[in-house]
């Protein structure tokens, strides 16, 4: 099983965006049942909150399910238990680093646009930018990349 976790700032903007575009985009090729997919946080600060309504409503506009996840905070252990963990920027994944403390030593640490010709580049937060539709727009290109690079790795059946 491909177990990956993407991580934001607050866990109710992008991290949950690429959740369900990546359950999304997994269930319709059919291979639900060879992933597992979460999102959290780097901060407390919105732990327990539901998904924005911003996201909630591009992801309703598209045509993608929006399940109940609340804001959660990404714990140490995380590291061990996923293959992935996703971040959307460079404040991301420094957080992250800092959180699981070992120095990636297996390499699971990366930002969502890495798998895409735009390595480097972040995902804006639609928090200050209030635009969804180019956070879509870079989550859906992310993780599309992201499922294809799985698909050519041979790692799931």
């Amino acid at each position: 099983m491909i177990k990956i976790l993407f991580v934001c700032h607050g866990n109710i903007c992008r991290s949950t965006m690429s959740e369900y575009v990546m359950k999304y985009l997994v269930s319709e090729a059919g291979l639900s049942d060879q992933f597992y997919i979460d999102s959290a946080a780097t901060s407390r600060e919105e732990i327990g909150n539901p998904v924005h309504p911003g996201t909630q409503r591009k992801l309703r506009e598209v045509g993608i399910p929006c399940g109940g996840h609340r804001a959660r905070q990404m714990r140490r252990e995380e590291y061990e238990e996923f293959d992935y963990l996703i971040g959307m920027d460079s404040w991301n994944i420094r957080n992250i680093n800092r959180i699981i403390g070992n120095g990636d030593p297996e390499g699971k640490v990366c930002r969502l646009l890495d798998f895409t010709g735009r390595a480097g580049e972040d995902i804006a937060d639609p928090w200050y930018t209030g635009n969804f539709d180019a956070t879509y727009r870079d989550v859906r290109e992310g993780c599309e990349a992201l499922l294809a690079q799985i698909m050519e790795s041979g790692r799931i059946r």
